[in-house]
C-alpha cells in the first residue's frame, strides 16, 4: 500500500507539475490556464498528446519542438521533477493528511511565484492574494497554528518586509523592492507563523547575497544589479515548511550553551 501511495504520488506530481508549467507561462502573458490546448511558444504549433509527456517527451524530443525543432526550455522538466521532488517530500513528512494536500498546494503556489518571478519579475496577487485567504482560513481548522498566530505571522512577514522597502527608500532615495513581495510575505507569514517567517526572510536574504555576490565576482555584475526576491523567497518558506522548526531550535540551542 505504501508503495502503490508513493506511485501515486510521483504520478500525480508529474501532471500537477505539467499544470504549473502552463501557470508560469500563461498567468504573466494574462492568458487563459484552459484554452487554447498547449502549443510551442516559438511556432505556435499544438503540441499533441503524445509530445505532451511530462519529463518523458522532453527527453525523446531531445529537448527540440516536433514541428520548429527549436528548443524547448529546460524550466519545463525542470517544474515538472521539482514538482515530484517537493510532493514526495511532503508526503514523507506529513503522509496523506489533509496538512499534506494544504502544504502542496501552499509549495505549489511557491513554485510558481519563484519562477515568474524569475523570468518576468513580478508576483502576481492573482497567487498571493487568494493564497493568503486560503490559509487564513485553513488556520481554523490545523491544530499547530491558531487563527490569532497565522494573523500575526502575516502581519510580521508583510510587515518586515515593508519597513525594508521604507529604510531602502530613505537611504537611496528610490525603490528596493516591490509590493509583491509584501504580499508574497503576507502568504508566507499566514501559513508559516511569524517565527518561521523571520526565518524564511533570513534564508532568502542569505542566499540572495551569495548569489549576487558570485554574480559580482564572475559575471562582472554591479552592486545595483537587481535579483528577483521572490526567487528566494520561495524555496526559503519551502525549507522553514519542512525543517524550520528544527533549525530555529538548533540556532536557540547555541545560545543557551
Amino acid at each position: 500500500m505504501e508503495t502503490l501511495t508513493l506511485v501515486f504520488v510521483v504520478l500525480f506530481g508529474l501532471m500537477w507539475g505539467s499544470f504549473l508549467n502552463v501557470v508560469i507561462y500563461r498567468l504573466p502573458e494574462g492568458k487563459s490556464l484552459v484554452r487554447p490546448r498547449s502549443s510551442c511558444p516559438q511556432c505556435g504549433a499544438f503540441i499533441k498528446p503524445y509530445d505532451n509527456v511530462p519529463v518523458l517527451s522532453f527527453l525523446w524530443l531531445g529537448g527540440r519542438c516536433r514541428s520548429c525543432r527549436k528548443r524547448i526550455p529546460v524550466r519545463y522538466p525542470l517544474v515538472e521533477l521539482l514538482t515530484v521532488g517537493v510532493l514526495i517530500l511532503l508526503y514523507q513528512t506529513f503522509g496523506l493528511t489533509l496538512h499534506f494536500f494544504a502544504c502542496a498546494l501552499f509549495a505549489s503556489a511557491l513554485l510558481v511565484l519563484g519562477f515568474i518571478d524569475f523570468s518576468h519579475q513580478v508576483l502576481p496577487d492573482s497567487i498571493t492574494l487568494p493564497g493568503l485567504v486560503l490559509a487564513l482560513a485553513y488556520s481554523f481548522f490545523r491544530p499547530d497554528l491558531a487563527w490569532t498566530q497565522a494573523l500575526l505571522g502575516a502581519a510580521v512577514g508583510g510587515g518586515m518586509i515593508l519597513l525594508i522597502i521604507g529604510l531602502y527608500y530613505v537611504v537611496r532615495r528610490r525603490e528596493g523592492m516591490g509590493l509583491g513581495d509584501v504580499t508574497m510575505m503576507l502568504l508566507v507569514g499566514a501559513f508559516l507563523g511569524w517565527r518561521l517567517a523571520v526565518l524564511t526572510l533570513i534564508l532568502a536574504a542569505l542566499s540572495g547575497a551569495l548569489v549576487g555576490i558570485l554574480l559580482i565576482l564572475f559575471k562582472k555584475k554591479g552592486l545595483q544589479h537587481a535579483l528577483p526576491f521572490g526567487s528566494f523567497l520561495a524555496p526559503a518558506a519551502f525549507v522553514s515548511l519542512l525543517w524550520g522548526e528544527r533549525l530555529v531550535a538548533w540556532y536557540i540551542g547555541l545560545w543557551r550553551r
